[in-house]
């Protein structure tokens, strides 16, 4: 295993983690252990492309260079809703309130910063 295929494990096991965390977005994880495994293991970079979840958002990236309007809002409100519960209702600590906002407030500028993809029409 060389250090792409590794990477692309560890960014792959954020990813999903990134699914159930409010504070850690999943979409640029997911895209990074794809273009890992694209440099490193083409069996895994297919696993990924044929993935239900996964594929495609990583064929949008790999192809366009954006991500669809589904996924960017999903990640725009659940960013909002979870991470805002989070920092409002789980966290007591002012300064842990202040690195959680910090932190989705990076999430949120980086997935609106991602190119939405247009829609095909007919």
């Amino acid at each position: 295993m060389n250090i792409f295929q590794a990477c692309g494990f560890l960014f792959l096991a954020i990813g999903v983690l990134g699914i159930f965390l409010p504070l850690l977005p999943a979409t640029p994880f997911v895209l990074l252990a794809a273009a890992c495994f694209a440099r490193s293991s083409e069996k895994w970079h297919r696993w990924m492309l044929a993935n239900d979840t996964f594929g495609p958002m990583i064929r949008n990236w790999e192809n366009n260079r954006c991500i669809s309007c589904r996924v960017k809002l999903i990640g725009i409100v659940s960013m909002i809703l979870v991470g805002g519960y989070s920092i409002v209702f789980a966290v007591e600590s002012l300064g842990l309130k202040i690195f959680g906002s910090i932190l989705v407030a990076v999430g949120l500028i980086f997935v609106l910063t991602i190119n939405t993809c247009k829609e095909k029409a007919g």
